[in-house]
């Protein structure tokens, strides 16, 4: 697979962002192996931008292998400094486990009340429907409206 082609403003925003970030992959002694490129992969489909560091003090090594992950990862390569090499790919979309349509519907709940010191907590078994949340005294409310936003705030003022 061909690597992602960045210009040269969107390759600034990626090192920017890279910043802050720590190494997620280290490569060691026995180099680029098929568990480290699996390791990476799986780091790029969860991060997106990811930096790795790589223990070796050739540097032309360092640089094919900063090539051949771009590469075979279809990544895009950011950036390149002494050991550490900073990939970018974007996240794959999610796809959706629960039906969009549906609706929370009503959920049981057990509600301990504690007595006096000695005795046995009472059990409560409670049915908590979609429109209504459970208060930290055990007692069943209507959820809570959204506040409506003011005029001002809301043209921009």
């Amino acid at each position: 697979m061909p690597q992602i082609q960045l210009t040269p403003a969107q390759r600034r925003e990626h090192r920017a962002s890279a910043h802050h970030l720590d190494p997620v992959v280290m490569i060691g002694a026995d180099g680029l192996t098929a568990a480290v490129q699996k390791e990476i992969d799986a780091a790029l489909n969860a991060h997106g931008l990811i930096k790795v560091r790589v223990f070796g003090d050739d540097r032309t090594a360092r640089e094919q292998m900063y090539q051949q992950l771009a590469d075979d990862l279809n990544a895009a390569p950011i950036q390149h400094i002494g050991k550490l090499l900073v990939l970018w790919r974007p996240i794959p979309a999610k796809e959706k486990t629960v039906d969009e349509e549906r609706m929370p519907g009503p959920r049981d709940v057990k509600v301990l009340k504690f007595g006096r010191p000695g005795q046995r907590p009472e059990i409560k078994q409670l049915r908590v429907l979609g429109n209504q949340r459970l208060t930290a005294g055990g007692q069943i409310k209507r959820a809570k409206k959204p506040k409506p936003k003011s005029v001002k705030k809301s043209q921009g003022q």
